[in-house]
């Protein structure tokens, strides 16, 4: 099976997805600011967690300037357990459909065991998008180690929202 690359410079399509609230959180659609939205394993993935716990630690800094969502597919008590025992500040959604997934270019996983999770789950991604709700940036991983540098990518979608920097990798 092949794995479509998300088209940067083009729209992501309106995605939406839960939060811990009950309310709905979109993606896609024309906002006011950037977005930047983190997709993690769940909540079997301690990478995850020492991941989005150095994003909490900067969360500040990038709300200055982005707005940030994160989700994985997990359930809504999964996805409330960790905030809770992680007291994350930033939005966390979940219920990440597998279809969301494909339409993201995420890789797609099967638990290892049911000591892992029950459902299949997505492996990392990060992508930056734009207010008009086109993508201008793609992070994706097929596994949980390779994350990206969250000061240097920061400081290059800082830069690129800063100097309305053209998308690149469109070839």
């Amino acid at each position: 099976m092949t794995h479509p690359k998300p088209r940067v410079a083009a729209p992501i399509g309106a995605l939406s997805f839960p939060n811990l609230q009950g309310e709905t959180i979109s993606i896609g659609d024309p906002k006011d600011r950037w977005t930047m939205l983190f997709v993690y394993r769940g909540r079997h993935c301690p990478r995850c967690k020492r991941f989005l716990n150095k994003l909490n630690a900067v969360l500040p800094a990038w709300t200055s300037k982005i707005d940030v969502v994160i989700v994985s597919a997990d359930s809504l008590e999964k996805a409330r357990a960790d905030k809770e025992e992680f007291g994350w500040d930033f939005e966390l959604c979940h219920g990440l459909t597998e279809p969301q997934m494909r339409s993201l270019g995420l890789y797609v996983s099967d638990p290892l065991s049911d000591a892992e999770t029950t459902t299949r789950f997505a492996e990392p991604g990060a992508f930056g998008i734009k207010p008009d709700g086109t993508l201008m940036l793609v992070d994706i991983s097929n596994g949980p180690a390779a994350r990206p540098d969250l000061e240097e990518l920061l400081d290059g979608m800082i830069f690129n929202i800063d100097n309305d920097r053209p998308v690149r990798g469109t070839a």
